[in-house]
């Protein structure tokens, strides 16, 4: 019996090719990959140097821990100023001056007994028994959330003379 070319018998499977890897990348991907790290390793650099530039505050917080009386609380925000705003913005502000300029620069609410004290309590004699509870916990935020405006960043010329001559 002659075989018959559209029989059944002489079906066989249909043979797939083998399946596409994954790797080798194509090139748009190693292009995808390289800025993704060069993002990331940008975002590190600015987390690494904002953390840098609040050591200040972390430093103040720890200090303020264990003040007890006015005075020693309003030299710590004085010297936290310092060192977040320009020398020339802070160093003459006294009196109501300052506890206004301190309040301008948080978004807290500074509180009465605070102002009074901060802008009379550390001229008088320190009491063992007067309550700074509400002025740390003001001095803690303000260290925390005060804000630097771009002209305070910015050096004057005499801080720039200054830097040249040294």
């Amino acid at each position: 019996m002659p075989q018959d070319l559209t029989s059944l018998d002489r079906l066989h499977d249909i043979v797939l090719p083998p399946e596409v890897s994954w790797w080798p990348l194509a090139p748009g991907w190693y292009v995808l990959v390289g800025l993704f790290v060069l993002a990331v390793g940008f975002w590190a650099v600015a987390q690494f140097q904002k953390w840098r530039g609040n050591a200040y505050r972390r430093f103040a917080i720890r200090e303020l821990q264990g003040l007890n009386d006015v005075a020693s609380v309003a030299e710590l925000l004085r010297r936290t100023a310092l060192v977040g705003f320009r020398r020339q913005e802070i160093a003459a502000t006294i009196g109501e001056n300052w506890v206004d300029w301190l309040a301008s620069r948080c978004s807290e609410e500074m509180r009465p007994e605070v102002r009074q004290q901060l802008s009379q309590g550390i001229y008088q004699r320190p009491e063992e028994d007067s309550d700074i509870g509400f002025l740390k916990e003001y001095a803690g935020i303000w260290v925390r959330h005060h804000t630097r405006s771009e002209s305070s960043l910015q050096p004057s010329n005499a801080e720039t003379v200054k830097v040249s001559e040294a």
